[in-house]
């Protein structure tokens, strides 16, 4: 189960070379949005490999806030975008 990590961290620079490349800020916040999303899911296989809840609950509350918070950005330039 442990090769399954090499391929995730590629997987994880492509929306980061994606965010570079792309001036528009709706761009930037869904590819950070899903380096988020695939962060938390690496951790979450890290704790199932070590059998550390600890590690999958941090990874649980990485997913949920992380995007919750990510979403509340959104809105926040989007009304500063309308003044």
């Amino acid at each position: 189960m442990n090769w399954i990590l090499g391929p995730m961290l590629l997987i994880l620079l492509i929306p980061i070379y994606e965010a570079f490349q792309d001036e528009d800020i709706w761009q930037k916040m869904l590819a950070f949005a899903s380096v988020s999303t695939k962060t938390s899911i690496m951790v979450l296989v890290i704790s199932v490999l070590r059998d550390d809840w600890m590690i999958g609950l941090v990874g649980v509350l990485i997913l949920s806030v992380g995007n919750a918070s990510l979403m509340l950005l959104a809105q926040v330039l989007k009304r500063v975008n309308e003044l």
